[in-house]
C-alpha cells in the first residue's frame, strides 16, 4: 500500500508530527492526540512536535497536559519574536490565529487590526516547512470581516503557499460539543498530494445538553479548577428573578435590579443556561455579568464546569489564577470538535471514505475567485 508517498508491505504505522502557533492551552493538541485511524494494513496517528503561544499560564497548561516530558518543545513568546528557522520539521500544522479583529463584536478591523496580521506568521510556517496538511481555526465573523475582503485575502495566501483548501462553518453542537460554538475551520492539503478534504457530516442526531455535560457524571469533589466564584448579594438577588434561558434584559426584573444600560443589550449579560439545550458560547469573558450562569443555583459556573462544556476531561489541569484559567478555557478549541477534524484528515490520507456534507463556504466558484481581483494593493501592503 502507499500513503503520502511511503510504501510498505507490512502494517504501516505512521505518526504525523504536529506543529502549532497560537496553540492555546492544548485543545487542538489534545484533539489531535486522540485521533487515530487504523485497520489491518495501517495505523495512523498524530503527535505533538512543537507549539508556541505568548501567554505564560497558557504555555504551562499546555506543557502539563500535552508534553510534560518535553517542556522545551513549547515556546512561550510573541509570535513576532519567534524564530521559525529554529523549529523542527513537521508533517501537519495547526493555528487558531487570534480572532479579536474578526469577531462580530467590536470594530472588525480585520487584517489591518492589531491581531489580524498575525495570520501571516502561519503562512510563513507553511512556506518554510511545507507540511502535508494544515488546520486553521477562527470565529465565524472572519468570513464577513471588512466586507469579506479579509477572508478572501487569507484564502488566497493559503492557496499561494501551495495548498488545496476547504473551508466550512462548523456548528460544534452538531458534533457532540455541548455548546453552541460556531467556528470557521480551514483545512488544506499540499497540492502535490492530490487530496481534497471532505467536511465530516454531523455525528449527533440529538444534541448534548449543558445539564448532561455538567452533571453526568458528577464532577469529582477533588477536581481541579472547580472553585466557586463569589457573587455579590445584588447579583444573587438578580439571578433569582432570571429563569433558565433568560438574561438580564428579557427577564421580569424589579426596577431595583434592572441594568442601567443604554444602547446595545447583549444577550449573554446575566444569562442563565437552559438545562435542556447546549450551552451558549463559552468565552474568556467574566466581568459585567458575562460569566455563564447556572440554570438553578444563583451563581456563575466554575471553571471546571466551563471546561466540561468545552469537552476537556476532568484530569486536564489548567495553570494560573482563576481569571487566567477562565480566559484559557474560553479561547480554546473544544478537543472533541478538533478530534472530528483530525480523524477526517487521517481518513483522507488513508483513502477511507466517511460520511460527509458539502462545504458551506464555496472557495472555488467563479464569483469567489473573481473577488480576489478586487483586493486592493493597499490591503496587500497592510499585511
Amino acid at each position: 500500500m502507499k500513503i503520502s508517498g511511503i510504501e510498505t508491505e507490512t502494517k504501516l504505522r505512521r505518526t504525523y508530527r504536529l506543529g502549532e502557533l497560537f496553540s492555546g492551552p492544548g485543545g487542538i493538541a489534545l484533539g489531535a492526540s486522540l485521533s487515530k485511524v487504523s485497520n489491518s494494513d495501517f495505523e495512523l496517528a498524530i503527535r505533538h512536535e512543537w507549539a508556541s503561544d505568548y501567554d505564560r499560564d497558557t504555555c504551562d497548561t499546555y506543557i502539563r497536559n500535552i508534553c510534560p516530558l518535553a517542556p522545551h518543545t513549547v515556546i512561550c513568546t510573541d509570535v513576532r519574536s519567534l524564530d521559525i528557522e529554529c523549529l523542527t520539521p513537521i508533517d501537519g500544522f495547526a493555528f487558531g490565529f487570534p480572532c479579536n479583529d474578526f469577531s462580530i463584536v467590536g470594530e472588525q478591523k480585520g487584517i489591518n487590526g492589531k491581531f489580524g496580521p498575525l495570520f501571516s506568521y502561519g503562512v510563513k510556517v507553511l512556506h518554510k516547512f511545507q507540511p502535508q496538511w494544515f488546520v486553521a481555526e477562527n470565529v465565524g465573523g472572519l468570513r464577513h470581516s471588512n466586507d469579506g475582503v479579509t477572508f478572501k485575502y487569507i484564502v488566497e495566501e493559503l492557496r499561494g503557499a501551495g495548498y488545496f483548501v476547504t473551508a466550512h462553518l462548523y456548528r460544534f453542537e452538531e458534533y457532540g460539543v455541548p455548546q453552541s460554538r460556531h467556528r470557521i475551520i480551514i483545512v488544506g492539503f499540499r497540492d502535490d498530494l492530490n487530496l481534497k478534504f471532505q467536511v465530516p457530516a454531523p455525528r449527533n442526531r440529538r444534541q448534548i445538553t449543558c445539564r448532561e455535560a455538567i452533571e453526568e457524571p458528577a464532577i469529582p469533589e477533588n477536581a481541579s479548577n472547580n472553585e466557586l466564584t463569589k457573587q455579590s448579594s445584588i447579583v444573587i438577588e438578580r439571578l433569582k428573578h432570571i429563569k433558565p434561558g433568560e438574561n438580564a434584559f428579557n427577564a421580569d426584573l424589579p426596577p431595583s435590579l434592572r441594568l442601567n444600560v443604554r444602547g446595545a443589550k447583549i444577550s449573554q449579560i446575566y444569562k442563565r443556561l437552559d438545562p435542556n439545550k447546549p450551552a451558549y458560547t463559552v468565552t474568556g469573558s467574566g466581568g459585567g455579568g458575562t460569566h455563564i450562569y447556572h440554570w438553578i443555583e444563583p451563581r456563575a459556573l466554575t471553571n471546571r464546569e466551563r471546561a466540561r462544556l468545552q469537552t476537556f476531561p476532568d484530569d486536564f489541569v489548567f495553570c494560573g489564577s482563576k481569571e487566567s484559567v477562565r480566559k484559557q478555557i474560553g479561547m480554546a478549541v473544544p478537543p472533541k470538535g478538533a478530534t472530528v477534524i483530525f480523524e477526517s484528515i487521517l481518513r483522507t490520507i488513508a483513502g477511507i471514505n466517511y460520511e460527509s456534507v458539502p462545504a458551506n463556504i464555496d472557495l472555488y466558484d467563479g464569483l469567489f475567485n473573481r473577488c480576489f481581483e478586487s483586493i486592493s494593493e493597499q490591503s496587500r501592503v497592510a499585511v
